[in-house]
């Protein structure tokens, strides 16, 4: 995005005047751009019609009073080239791309795309092939559908890839404040980066939903990020294709363990962004945020009048990592003074329905609770259909009570329904303007609850932003080759990485050589061709004498024939055993043409792939990062010490990780692949029982 497509988009944004240029649709938008409320000029272009829409439409786009802040073109695709040329010519702002035709139809119309670009210059270019923008902040509609969204000032921006959601997000019944919707389309010249890039510094938005296939530049995403985060604007994600697995498979175990929507998951992770998995999480994650603000941690005082809401509020926060401390005993006193006999102190509190709609009291009691201090507070309360009087008295008094304990006790606080439909809109109305976020639906509450402490951890923990930004991209590497295992210890032992003592033999040599290291030894078969030992029978391990090490290289030379005659040799491996791992890790590097250099932490060993226990982390690569990912494992169990065996050294396991991350580092442009699997865990060090190491050509 050059410096004048940026001023532009801040055009287009917030116009003062608008071109409508087309037929039918481009009438249609003109419509809903005056059932808006715009109060700016708004201009018609079409050489076959006297008005557009009810309003002044002129003969070509240089007759125009003046150059227009936003355009929605809406012209046939082979006229649409000359069109944007001639819009640039006079100096218009931004154009919004509804014409479809062009690269989404394949090569010739990414030539067309090309061209369009080319032709548009300066201009903001959204789409082509987009619903395009609405602008509740400005009262601007760019958009040729019926909607119904709403925003009276700071609220939620959208982007999103799909133009069919961003109308059905405008229809929610969940009192989610709008500031935009926009419809990225094609993101032939702007990508969601580039329009995030400006909305996080609109005064008018307090928050961002992304709904996202694919992005175009993930390095400048993250940078884009962390200026967010650092301007406290959270970013909520939801991310389609989850289910798919890369495509790109490599000969190392990390391809097959990392496929996209893994680093997409790790990418998030580190910039703060909250990833959510259906647009109604996002909503009512975006609505938690906007609202009441964002938890500093996971401590939640959950209250209910429901042993059933309780119940159900304890099993939904446990899945999702939220923390539900029970009283402390002076508070846990308290509440007993305060609560009927048939109560239970707890958290969850069903503080029951004796103190129902007593307000004095129930202000009291959850006062008492929220005295041990936590991160957010969540009442459950379903309400019936608003009706003035006695009968809603008591549901109207509980929220008063929480609304001024919540407010005392100075953390973000919820009300949410069980079910989604149970809050009316002029109870929600009433929660917003004290402060209070109306969650609607209890699983969809607690996850709100959870992805805004996400986004508030970040945001209490961060470091500059120079530490959330993402390495530099390697450069390409046309063609690689696999280094044997005895090449690739010896480059990482001269990085500082602890390995195995060894000796590179013959068969015939293999026996002195095990003598000379002392027994037990492992013996493996050496040959780049053989990346992977275990399957062709191409190691023993726990050899004790001499014949057994003689006896070894025979029957691997053997058993390699059988499976693979090219990879045959007569070089052979021989090292002193690892004996007594406490834990096995892999610790993989790949390259990724959009992230960067990858790393994958799991689990290891023979079942790698079979566990499945691993996380990816993105470069470069902090000890907190490396720790947090590692109490994230289920291997960690082992590592921490299980069922009485000696705990593993976990700082000189973190010392190998973030060595092995500083060899990938210092080869960056050469390193093709890399596998430590495994890393073993010992009590007193960690050392790379086996490596396999792909280096450019």
């Amino acid at each position: 995005m050059t410096p004048g497509q940026r001023e532009n988009l801040k055009r287009l944004l917030a116009p003062r005047h608008a071109a409508f240029i087309g037929g039918d649709s481009a009438a249609a938008a003109i419509a809903q751009c005056v059932a808006g409320g715009f109060a700016g000029e708004i201009w018609g272009v079409n050489p076959r019609r006297n008005e557009l829409g009810g309003r002044p439409c002129y003969g070509r786009v240089e007759d125009l009073p003046q150059a227009p802040d936003a355009v929605f073109l809406a012209v046939p695709v082979d006229g649409a080239i000359d069109t944007v040329a001639a819009l640039a010519a006079i100096g218009a702002g931004g154009i919004v791309g509804y014409t479809a035709g062009f690269s989404e139809t394949g090569a010739e119309g990414a030539s067309l795309e090309e061209r369009l670009v080319a032709a548009a210059g300066d201009m903001a270019l959204i789409g082509p092939n987009c619903s395009g923008i609405l602008s509740y902040a400005h009262k601007a509609a760019l958009w040729p559908f019926d909607h119904s969204g709403h925003g009276d000032g700071r609220g939620v921006a959208f982007i999103t890839q799909s133009g069919m959601l961003g109308n059905t997000l405008t229809m929610n019944q969940r009192s989610v404040p709008l500031a935009y919707v926009i419809s990225s389309g094609n993101q032939a010249m702007l990508g969601v980066e580039d329009v995030l890039d400006v909305l996080i510094e609109d005064p008018k938005v307090s928050a961002v939903g992304l709904y996202i296939e694919g992005l175009r530049d993930i390095p400048r995403f993250a940078d884009v990020a962390a200026r967010a985060l650092e301007r406290n604007i959270p970013i909520v994600a939801f991310k389609a294709g989850s289910s798919q697995i890369g495509s790109q498979l490599t000969v190392t175990h990390t391809g097959s363990l990392s496929g996209d929507d893994e680093l997409y998951s790790a990418l998030f992770a580190r910039s703060g962004v909250v990833r959510v998995d259906s647009p109604v999480v996002m909503l009512e994650t975006l609505k938690m945020i906007t609202v009441a603000g964002a938890p500093k941690g996971r401590r939640l005082a959950a209250l209910t009048c429901s042993g059933g809401d309780s119940a159900m509020v304890a099993d939904a926060a446990e899945k999702l990592g939220l923390i539900l401390a029970q009283p402390t005993p002076e508070v846990a006193r308290k509440l007993e003074a305060l609560l009927p006999s048939i109560a239970t102190v707890a958290n969850p509190l069903d503080y029951t329905t004796p103190l129902w709609g007593h307000e004095d009291a129930v202000t009291q009691t959850i006062a008492a609770l929220l005295e041990d201090g936590f991160d957010a507070a969540l009442m459950v309360q379903d309400y019936p259909i608003h009706n003035p009087g006695p009968s809603y008295d008591p549901y109207l008094a509980d929220a008063r009570a929480f609304t001024k304990a919540s407010k005392a006790a100075m953390i973000p606080a919820a009300i949410c329904s069980v079910l989604p439909d149970n809050i009316d809109p002029q109870t929600r109305a009433t929660m917003i303007e004290n402060g209070i976020a109306p969650l609607q639906g209890v699983n969809e509450a607690l996850a709100a609850i959870a992805g805004a402490a996400v986004f508030g951890e970040r945001r209490t923990g961060r470091a500059g932003e120079e530490t959330l930004r993402l390495a530099p991209l390697p450069k390409p590497i046309d063609k690689s080759r696999t280094l044997d295992e005895w090449q690739g210890k010896r480059l990482l032992a001269e990085a500082g990485i602890t390995v195995p003592n060894g000796r590179l033999t013959t068969a015939a040599e293999a026996p002195d050589a095990a003598q000379e290291l002392g027994f037990p030894v492992a013996v493996k078969l050496v040959s780049a061709a053989l990346p992977h030992k275990t399957e062709a029978g191409a190691l023993r391990l726990g050899v004790t004498d001499s014949a057994g090490v003689a006896a070894a290289c025979a029957d691997i030379q053997n058993s390699v024939r059988d499976f693979s005659p090219e990879a045959a040799t007569d070089s052979f491996l021989v090292e002193c055993m690892v004996e007594d791992p406490v834990a096995e890790i892999i610790v993989g590097i790949s390259r990724n043409d959009q992230f960067g250099l990858v790393m994958v932490l799991g689990s290891g060993g023979v079942l790698v792939e079979l566990v499945r226990d691993a996380k990816s982390l993105l470069f470069p690569i902090s000890r907190d990062e490396v720790s947090t990912s590692l109490d994230g494992l289920r291997v960690s169990a082992l590592i921490a010490g299980y069922r009485g065996r000696p705990p593993g050294d976990r700082e000189a396991c973190i010392d190998a990780i973030l060595q092995i991350a500083h060899f990938a580092e210092s080869n960056r442009d050469v390193l093709a692949g890399l596998d430590v699997n495994p890393l073993m865990v010992l009590p007193s060090e960690a050392v790379a029982a086996d490596v396999l190491l792909q280096m450019s050509v």
